[in-house]
């Protein structure tokens, strides 16, 4: 080997080396901007996560720790008949909410994409409800759904659904209270995902659809045929959002019906704050929380292999 190729290896070799200690130079410090974040997501995540799940184990109070119990409140959490209430109760709310979510989201989404001057006017007040706080939409909920001066049965006797003597008594009913929660949680929320789908439908190119109007496509035909595959991607994602977020409801229906008629629209979520908080059985309540978790995980699990099998075909 010449002088001039062995010059070349150390200089090669040099580079090499000065290029790894500048990448690890730039990991350190990238290290140091996410510590804080990361400093902030252990405390506030990751040890109450293995905290609760001690606390699953133990006979714990808001006072403090008790006997150690083991599997007993896992046990006990099997059978008892109010857990498992609790917890159709929320995966009923899912069956009604999400179909409906996503459906209305899609719709004003549409309707809010359209080439119009009231454009501004539909997204902002399409998406206005969602920066409200649950606790207003709750109480504008109720004020809408009472009976004798609710707004909805003054509605519904102005159009000639309703006679003047006649009330709906929305809250009494368990199907008509989970309507009114549907309702009122649609609302409120709708705004969020129809900003999703709008996003998504933005970004599809216009060549497709000039492709389309060439070929003589009609609007429909290039929304069922164009726009919904496309937006497949964004709808399974909005789709498993909804899903978890329809499982940890709890504040809404805590403020409109405390759970009742009886118990028939209690969650899962307001049975854990009831067992932990209200009772003081915080270790039984943590059981639960982590029933809720595997749940939520096998759920999203499902979901992402189904996307990943489909996307392969």
């Amino acid at each position: 080997m010449s002088t001039k190729e062995v010059d070349l290896n150390k200089t090669s070799i040099t580079t090499r080396s000065q290029m790894k200690a500048r990448q690890w130079r730039l990991d350190i410090l990238a290290f140091l901007f996410l510590l804080p974040f990361l400093a902030v997501y252990v405390v506030f995540t990751i040890f109450p996560m293995f905290k609760g799940l001690q606390m699953s184990l133990y006979d714990w109070t808001l006072i403090k720790k008790m006997d150690f119990v083991g599997l007993n409140n896992y046990i006990a959490m099997v059978q008892d008949a109010n857990f498992w209430r609790a917890l159709w109760n929320s995966t009923y709310f899912v069956i009604l909410s999400t179909p409906s979510m996503l459906i209305f989201a899609l719709l004003l989404a549409v309707i809010a994409n359209q080439k119009t001057r009231l454009q501004k006017f539909f997204r902002s007040v399409f998406f206005l409800p969602s920066v409200l706080s649950v606790s207003v939409v709750s109480y504008v909920g109720l004020f809408v759904i009472q009976p004798y001066t609710g707004f909805l049965n003054n509605l519904l006797k102005l159009v000639g659904i309703l006679s003047v003597d006649q009330e709906i008594f929305w809250l009494t009913e368990s199907s008509l209270a989970w309507i009114a929660i549907t309702a009122i949680t649609l609302w409120w929320t709708v705004g969020v995902n129809m900003i999703l789908y709008l996003s998504a439908m933005q970004d599809i190119p216009d060549d497709i659809y000039e492709a389309g109007r060439l070929d003589g496509a009609s609007e429909r035909q290039m929304f069922f045929r164009m726009t919904l595959p496309l937006l497949g991607p964004i709808t399974k994602t909005i789709l498993l959002l909804q899903i978890i977020a329809s499982y940890k409801v709890f504040l809404q229906i805590y403020i409109i019906t405390r759970g009742g008629p009886g118990t028939d629209t209690r969650p899962i979520i307001q049975y854990i704050y009831e067992e932990g908080i209200k009772n003081n059985h915080m270790g039984y309540a943590a059981t639960m929380s982590y029933a809720l978790f595997a749940i939520l995980l096998v759920l999203s699990l499902i979901q992402l292999r189904m996307s990943a099998k489909k996307e392969a075909v």
